[in-house]
């Protein structure tokens, strides 16, 4: 066993010796490329697979069951389907808009109204994945939301803004009101081509439901 350990140590001093400067740094980039690769095909089949078990808890609970988790070990569930014909998105709204939520999709906002609901529901994503399509989305674009019972619900955007975390902007409740129709607020960080993550601006686009514009879909 220690001649082989041996015999291993003088081979690797032999080849070592004949290695250059620019050979080292070539098998260490190489090397460091190789593992991010790994790294990246591992976080790319995650995704695949936390949206399939989103998928399939959403399906379960169109079929009355509450508040399933995609995986048992999950602090969320699905409570909606939001989506936009126009931009082809289909996101799975889940419940609290913490950071380890929105690394699996958008997340609505514990304290606002569930979307579809009436009252105004605020629902959060980020600006490079999930809610990227936000950065083309117009005054007037149709947005869906389907909630729990199969309805779908349609919504018009009525407003798009920036504003800063500094204002301490507040989503006022108006849409509880008989002449105001309930709110759906969509919240991501801003600009959307920013190198660096967070910062202090919000994207908001604010749609508004479209009256008595429903239908049931499972």
């Amino acid at each position: 066993m220690w001649f082989s350990t041996l015999k291993v140590y003088y081979r690797f001093k032999y080849y070592a010796r004949k290695l250059t400067p620019a050979r080292v740094v070539f098998i260490v980039l190489l090397t460091l490329s190789m593992q991010q690769l790994g790294q990246g095909g591992y976080i790319y089949a995650k995704a695949i697979v936390a949206q399939y078990l989103i998928e399939h808890a959403w399906d379960k609970t169109l079929k009355g069951e509450q508040q399933v988790k995609p995986w048992s070990w999950a602090d969320t569930w699905p409570v909606a389907k939001l989506s936009s014909k126009k931009y082809n998105t289909e996101l799975y709204v889940l419940a609290g808009d913490n950071g380890r939520t929105l690394a699996f999709g958008p997340g609505y906002r514990f304290g606002t109204e569930l979307p579809g609901a009436l009252g105004n529901s605020v629902i959060s994503g980020h600006r490079d994945t999930h809610f990227s399509f936000l950065r083309d989305i117009k005054i007037a674009d149709e947005l869906n939301i389907q909630n729990p019972t199969g309805e779908v619900i349609q919504y018009r955007v009525t407003k798009t803004e920036i504003v800063s975390i500094d204002d301490k902007f507040i989503v006022i409740n108006d849409s509880v009101l008989p002449e105001v129709p309930a709110k759906l607020v969509l919240v991501t960080c801003y600009p959307f081509d920013a190198i660096f993550p967070g910062g202090k601006l919000r994207y908001i686009v604010t749609a508004q439901r479209v009256i008595n514009y429903r239908f049931v879909s499972r």
